[in-house]
């Protein structure tokens, strides 16, 4: 267990930087979430295309959630670092991602594939701030028009269950 999480099961309250309310970009401690990108990112399985991939986020109780890249032999079934991410949202008690970030191989920022920012779409909405190569910004930015589940509720023929 790292020390940071330790001080987490410690103190549920605990995050580094964490502020009250509404956060907006200088509120959040980006040097702590790439710093848990970058640790995640050395757990990724990349033995195919050998890009290690580590995501790391915010959640609105305080928590860090992380992810990595796992890789499968059939490639098309390989999970990202956002799936492995949200997986662990939802793991540790769900919530709303409030900040996002991604780090390649090399450590820098990386923007997630499309497939993923949608991901991210359904688990932190518009609102959600998200570290590019040119800054911070919320993920209308990134994702333009999402689809998101309120699109569901125009459904005027019969769904499936």
């Amino acid at each position: 267990m790292t020390e940071q999480s330790q001080a987490a099961a410690a103190d549920p309250d605990f995050y580094p930087g964490r502020v009250a309310g509404d956060a907006g970009p200088e509120q959040i401690d980006w040097t702590a979430l790439r710093a848990a990108a970058r640790l995640i990112k050395e757990k990724a399985y990349a033995p195919y295309s050998g890009f290690p991939v580590g995501a790391a986020a915010l959640v609105d109780d305080g928590r860090i959630v992380t992810g990595c890249n796992v890789e499968n032999a059939s490639y098309g079934v390989g999970l990202c670092a956002e799936c492995g991410l949200v997986s662990s949202l939802n793991a540790t008690g769900g919530g709303r991602l409030v900040a996002f970030t991604c780090v390649g191989p090399d450590g820098e920022s990386l923007m997630p594939c499309g497939r993923c920012r949608q991901l991210l779409y359904e688990f932190g909405g518009p609102e959600l701030l998200v570290e590019t190569s040119h800054g911070i910004v919320p993920m209308t930015q990134v994702l333009p028009d999402a689809f998101g589940p309120s699109d569901l509720s125009r459904a005027t023929g019969p769904t499936h269950t």
